[in-house]
């Protein structure tokens, strides 16, 4: 019968024997708006038609009848690989804020979910969505807001949980695969790292999470996207800070930022990725910043809070801080 469960991940999601899967939340989708939501017009694009995959792209309305150019940021959504979308109002509302604060065009990008659709396609998903805007560069792209508004002299990538390990790895593959014939470079400024979902088997330090339960709880994310990883949670897709064959150095901009919060599980994998990278040999500036007393993703369940409201001006900050 199809109501019988095979594995019981409330809140998160249910997977039925019959192979159904029931995600209990980030299942609700807004419309974008032509109506300014915080001075902000939004809309979407199927870039994608053979999988169906859509981006929303977000700009200032006051830029519509300016003819100048902003700095570009692609935003990568996080949920364990498996719940939200692109289209959901928590990211949709992020992404109205952060546009509005930042003075900048975003796109905000969608991709396959697991379980049904393991890693590596969201990968996938993500690299084929960011070649697409890499082809409004010369402004003859099949977007008139990207050709006629977008600076790619400054394109931020920016995720956050399992979307800050998607921007990552984006990066790697940037400087070694090129996103556009017409770059001379990864064309990729900087990124922003968001509570990034980095993890191994072990702790990585003494003031990691050391609770067993807990451990397993994060790791259980990883072991359902990814059901055939043959390294489970020290896989070097997810095992980025701890693994030793992991090599930082040509990461594909130069300019990082990691934002953590002190209560998350995942804070000591954030610090320790800005330490590795600093000591990698790579040539780009990395700060990390922390907020305090806040746990994973707070800033997206409570964004008016002071602490969400610092993180955003930190945030915006990093596309007024100069050039590559």
């Amino acid at each position: 019968m199809d109501s019988e469960i095979a594995v019981d991940f409330s809140p998160v999601l249910k997977i039925y024997k019959s192979g159904r899967i029931e995600r209990l939340m980030g299942e609700t989708t807004v419309p974008p708006s032509s109506d300014p939501q915080n001075g902000v017009v939004s809309k979407d694009v199927v870039h994608s038609p053979d999988t169906n995959l859509s981006v929303r792209i977000y700009l200032p309305e006051k830029a519509l009848a300016a003819d100048e150019k902003l700095p570009l940021l692609v935003y990568i959504h996080g949920g364990g690989f498996i719940i939200e979308t692109a289209f959901s109002p928590t990211y949709h509302n992020f992404l109205t804020a952060a546009v509005s604060a930042s003075d900048c065009i975003a796109v905000s990008v969608d991709y396959r979910r697991a379980p049904e659709h393991p890693i590596s396609v969201p990968f996938d998903d993500s690299w084929t969505a960011l070649k697409w805007v890499f082809t409004h560069i010369a402004g003859s792209g099949q977007e008139d807001w990207l050709n006629k508004h977008a600076d790619f002299s400054k394109v931020v990538l920016s995720g956050d949980s399992a979307g800050a390990n998607i921007v990552h790895h984006m990066a790697m593959r940037a400087a070694k695969e090129k996103l556009s014939p017409d770059l001379e470079d990864t064309g990729i400024s900087g990124i922003i790292l968001v509570h990034p979902y980095f993890w191994s088997k072990t702790p990585i330090d003494e003031k990691d999470v050391k609770d067993e339960t807990l451990r397993m709880k994060v790791e259980s994310f990883w072991m359902m996207a990814s059901p055939n990883s043959k390294d489970g949670s020290d896989d070097p897709l997810l095992n980025v800070v701890k693994s030793e064959s992991v090599d930082l150095s040509g990461l594909g901009c130069g300019k990082v930022l990691v934002m953590v919060a002190e209560k998350d599980a995942l804070v000591r994998q954030g610090w320790g990725y800005a330490a590795k990278l600093e000591k990698s040999g790579w040539k780009g500036e990395v700060e990390v910043v922390e907020s305090e007393g806040e746990d994973h993703v707070f800033h997206l369940v409570k964004p008016t809070c002071e602490k969400a409201l610092e993180a955003m001006h930190k945030f915006s900050g990093f596309f007024k801080g100069g050039d590559k």
